[in-house]
């Protein structure tokens, strides 16, 4: 074997060992998460810490390209990371002695931070990372060794040292599997263990006192056309956690304190033994594109907010609430909009008949007509905040966005679509258009640059919902463009110049080519 072949396999084994050695690290880590801290997972703790400090550039584009596969694109992205990071670690492992242990070590160290800083962090949380850094510091530097001894060892062929080679192999071999199944059954049993899911399941709410009742003609039935009410299973989930968030209505606190009169703090019965009612809103993110389906429509259970923040008497001087969910996210809320009776502003329990789903917010989210989900929109709620704007900043807020930020007036050709032909001959141009807390007065569609016609309208539930639209249109072969624009019920006509997401929403007219065959 030419000497560099032979320096070609040492380097492709001792990457291997490191691959091992990493995933080693990982589920040994995994492991101690699950038995003293369950929250305290390195690769969710570091991936948190990544979404915490992406540029906002960084995170449209994520959420443009990948939509609600972002946090799983994120995931994979870090598993290639940790991966090549562990290959180098064996690499430089088999140069140096104790420079890859060096770089295990270093990631310990990372992990503790990114672990004990995270919120909510527990006492115990250190100690997950830092046990998988160890084993993994220990198994490296035996593999490494091992595959040292052999590979010297069997340069002169009457020294042949076959032990080391078994014994490389066999940890080699043994760690693969080991992580394999040790990481595996950590998660697993993460998720067996859970009882959320079965108490969310199992939980009984109250009869809301009043219903929504939807009036006739509210929805149109078109091929094509977004449905009135977004059913949970499809409705958009853009957040900052990692991880779903676990919490048991049994131990769940609402605090509200600040600049109130007084402390309050709610259980979950309290807050429904407030009185729950049946609202209809529509949310949108501001990371919505023109034309885009970062927007959903719901029926809604909860409180209104203005009750709860009555109870603790909020400060003339504050103009501001800040809500806290518990993986440490928080919102900008103008305190006009949450203590204004005529805003169906709510703490929502429910989602179309069922409880909040664990992903929308599971016990307890907040819901705001007319303000975009980044300042109003708080899932896992644990805590409002009276306070000002100019005393704290929410988590956006520094990162290039808005602290207000109400929801433009916008509209969206669901049908025909781009990516579609569609035959020659009678057609209809549908979609939705949305200007909460106003409502839409017209929605008019413009045809390969001719006159603006007026679509029909479906009958609103609420001036905080979306409506549907359409237009009858005698389709001829070719390719045609199709623009759309709304008008508000205060005569404001949607803007028609293309301004992009932050740093408080996009605006424009959507215009999509349609091809007629």
């Amino acid at each position: 074997m030419s000497a560099r072949r032979e320096r070609l396999g040492r380097v492709l084994l001792a990457g291997l060992a490191g691959a091992v050695g990493g995933a080693v690290f990982v589920a040994v880590a995994e492991a101690a998460a699950f038995l003293v801290a369950r929250d305290a997972s390195p690769i969710l703790a570091a991936g948190s810490f990544v979404i915490d400090i992406v540029p906002q550039g960084v995170k449209e584009l994520a959420i443009d390209l990948f939509g609600a596969n972002d946090k799983l694109v994120l995931l994979l992205s870090l598993g290639a990371a940790v991966l090549i990071a562990a290959i180098l670690a064996g690499i430089l492992e088999s140069w140096r002695r104790w420079v890859g242990v060096a770089v295990f070590a270093l990631a310990g160290i990372a992990g503790v931070l990114a672990t004990t800083t995270r919120a909510g962090a527990t006492p115990l949380a250190f100690l997950p990372p830092l046990i998988g850094a160890f084993v993994g510091c220990v198994f490296l530097s035996l593999t490494i060794r091992a595959l040292k001894r052999w590979r010297d060892a069997a340069l002169p062929a009457d020294r042949p040292v076959p032990a080391d080679r078994r014994r490389f192999l066999a940890l080699t071999v043994i760690g693969a599997v080991a992580a394999v199944v040790v990481g595996t059954g950590a998660r697993l049993g993460s998720a067996a263990t859970s009882s959320v899911s079965a108490i969310r399941k199992a939980l009984r709410l109250p009869e809301p006192s009043h219903r929504v009742v939807v009036p006739e003609g509210a929805e149109l039935d078109i091929p094509g056309i977004t449905p009135l009410f977004t059913p949970n299973t499809d409705f958009y989930r853009v957040d900052t956690a990692l991880s779903v968030p676990s919490i048991d209505p049994g131990t769940w606190r609402l605090v509200v304190d600040g600049m109130v009169g007084r402390r309050v703090e709610l259980s979950f019965d309290e807050l429904l033994r407030m009185g729950l009612d049946e609202y209809v809103v529509t949310l949108t993110c501001v990371s919505n594109q023109v034309g885009g389906n970062l927007v959903g429509n719901a029926r809604w259970l909860g409180v209104p907010v203005h009750k709860v923040l009555a109870l603790a008497n909020p400060s003339g001087d504050a103009d501001m609430v800040l809500s806290r969910s518990i993986d440490g996210f928080t919102a900008s809320t103008p305190l006009d909009a949450l203590t204004d009776p005529g805003r169906d502003a709510i703490l929502a329990v429910a989602m179309n008949g069922q409880p909040l789903p664990l992903e929308h917010g599971f016990p307890v989210r907040m819901v705001v007509p007319g303000l975009y989900g980044y300042v109003s929109a708080t899932k896992w709620l644990t805590e409002l905040k009276v306070t000002t704007f100019e005393k704290d900043q929410a988590y956006w807020t520094p990162r290039g966005y808005s602290a207000q930020a109400p929801i433009k007036l916008s509209s969206r050709i669901d049908t025909p679509r781009i990516d579609k032909q569609i035959p020659a001959g009678a057609a209809k141009i549908a979609g939705v258009a949305w200007a909460q807390t106003t409502g839409i007065r017209r929605v008019e569609v413009q045809i390969d640059g001719g006159p603006w016609q007026e679509a029909t309208l479906s009958r609103p539930i609420n001036k905080d919902t979306w409506v549907q639209w359409s237009l009858d249109w005698n389709a001829t072969s070719g390719s045609h463009t199709l623009v759309v624009r709304a008008t508000d019920l205060a005569g404001r006509v949607q803007e028609q110049q293309r301004t992009p997401i932050a740093p408080d929403g996009s605006t424009g007219w959507q215009s999509t080519l349609v091809r007629v065959g």
